[in-house]
């Protein structure tokens, strides 16, 4: 295989077989002069020879040709491919329980999958069965997708995943500004994380609020837009599910008024709006979640501080393990 330093780049096989083929010189000769053995001389020759009979020869005509055979007789069969890829897709099942119904080597299955892009589940829709199709939009502001995610409020003193049971319900009874529900349990309430996300960005913007009113989700949005817009950012569509915010006609003229296209996703389908699902997911383990509140008010003032982070320091796999704000242009103090 030819490298950068190798003393047979295309272009020196191509000079050294026309030195032997046109200007007739000895194949020792020209092994010596090229530094190289004369059955290697020879071999470029040959192929010099035969590539010109049916035409004018190029570099590309000396590249290294492949050395797969050009035929595998105990290759696995395409009717025995097509029933590893079904029963991955319909069943679910792991390469060693397809291999034990269809009597293959686990090994085998493994690379029958791989080379269908079906080796992860993750890869499979868990409904249909379908492979997830995943899309990106091409800049930041053609589409931002908004949801709301519904947070229990933390007693004082802490929650019960982090003093236990005993020590949680004892909280929540001694926290004052409490309600109680039907069965007279103290009732500590909701808090409703509105979030936005950039499609192509991951850039991410999230108001804490105490319900999900049309008029809370329109004052978020309209404050989102401002915010992307410092950042350079002109937002072309907003992405909904089917929450009765988001199908209220005060959503609507919001966003006419804003000049930005509404869309929805299909009802019972979360997958269509999966970025913000996935952050919401992001959101619960490393903020929501991550630590031990004292209080709501002390959760609440450390989400700023994580989204920060967020946009500006963590690290995101679907681009490339980059920080969502290095996919924007002309951020102000971006190159300072």
């Amino acid at each position: 295989m030819s490298h950068a330093n190798a003393a047979l780049t295309p272009k020196a096989r191509l000079k050294l077989a026309r030195l032997v083929c046109e200007d007739d010189w000895p194949i020792a000769r020209a092994a010596e002069h090229f530094h190289v053995s004369w059955p290697t001389v020879k071999r470029w020759a040959t192929r010099y020879r035969d590539r010109a009979a049916l035409g004018p020869v190029t570099q590309a005509d000396m590249g290294d040709r492949t050395s797969r055979p050009h035929r595998s007789p105990t290759r696995t069969s395409l009717a025995m491919i097509k029933k590893v890829v079904h029963l991955r897709w319909k069943k679910r099942l792991s390469p060693r329980a397809i291999a034990g119904i269809l009597g293959m080597p686990a090994s085998t299955v493994h690379a029958v999958l791989t080379r269908c892009r079906v080796n992860r589940l993750s890869h499979i829709d868990i409904r249909t069965g379908d492979v997830i199709r995943r899309y990106e939009r091409d800049a930041p502001g053609d589409l931002i997708h908004v949801d709301v995610k519904k947070l229990g409020n933390i007693p004082d003193g802490g929650g019960w995943r982090f003093v236990g049971r005993r020590q949680g319900d004892a909280n929540r009874a001694a926290t004052p500004g409490k309600t109680k529900n039907k069965h007279h349990n103290p009732k500590m309430g909701t808090a409703f994380v509105h979030t936005v996300i950039d499609d192509h960005s991951r850039l991410a913007y999230a108001e804490i609020h105490d319900d999900e009113k049309a008029a809370t989700a329109i004052a978020v949005l309209r404050r989102a837009v401002s915010w992307f817009a410092t950042r350079g950012v002109t937002v072309q569509q907003v992405l909904s599910d089917n929450g009765s915010a988001y199908r209220s006609h005060a959503w609507r003229e919001a966003c006419a008024e804003l000049t930005i296209a509404h869309k929805r996703t299909r009802p019972y389908r979360p997958q269509t709006n999966g970025k913000v699902e996935r952050f919401h997911r992001t959101m619960n383990g490393e903020w929501a979640f991550a630590r031990h509140y004292r209080s709501e008010q002390e959760r609440r003032r450390a989400l700023a501080g994580w989204l920060h982070t967020y946009n500006h320091h963590r690290l995101h796999s679907a681009i490339g393990y980059a920080a969502p704000i290095t996919r924007l242009i002309n951020v102000p103090g971006q190159y300072s």
